[in-house]
């Protein structure tokens, strides 16, 4: 035995106030709510903070953000010949990126999502300089 369900009919009306409602929400939220900024790679930063401890003289390592704090400079100068790596890993310990640059050049470092950071230098397997690395 089959059981039929009588249909529901609405008024005619229903359809047109249900989307007057919706565009009325979605304008009324997208205009009161502040710009929301995705923490998602490649997102602008507010704040870069680079703590650092010099572990060599002999080498002069500089981690620096440009002045909008849109990407992140990476720059050594030591003895020549030289090969100089950056390990920068997040807070759980996973490398996120590793950059290898030759005595006396620049690299930039872009695309990196807000967080708390730790970096190493090592140049032959010592290392020359550690710290941390906060972008808000």
């Amino acid at each position: 035995m089959r059981t039929t369900i009588p249909e529901r009919k609405l008024p005619g009306y229903t359809m047109p106030l249900l989307v007057i409602g919706m565009l009325t929400l979605f304008v009324t939220t997208s205009v009161a709510m502040p710009a929301f900024r995705s923490p998602l790679i490649g997102q602008p930063a507010d704040t870069i903070l680079v703590q650092k401890q010099v572990n060599t003289k002999k080498h002069k390592i500089k981690l620096y953000p440009n002045a909008t704090n849109q990407v992140l400079f990476f720059s050594a100068n030591g003895e020549d010949g030289r090969i100089y790596q950056l390990f920068l890993f997040n807070v759980e310990g996973k490398l996120v990126k590793q950059v290898n640059i030759r005595n006396k050049e620049t690299t930039v470092l872009n695309n990196m999502g807000k967080g708390n950071y730790l970096y190493e230098v090592f140049s032959e397997d010592e290392r020359l300089e550690n710290g941390q690395v906060i972008i808000r």
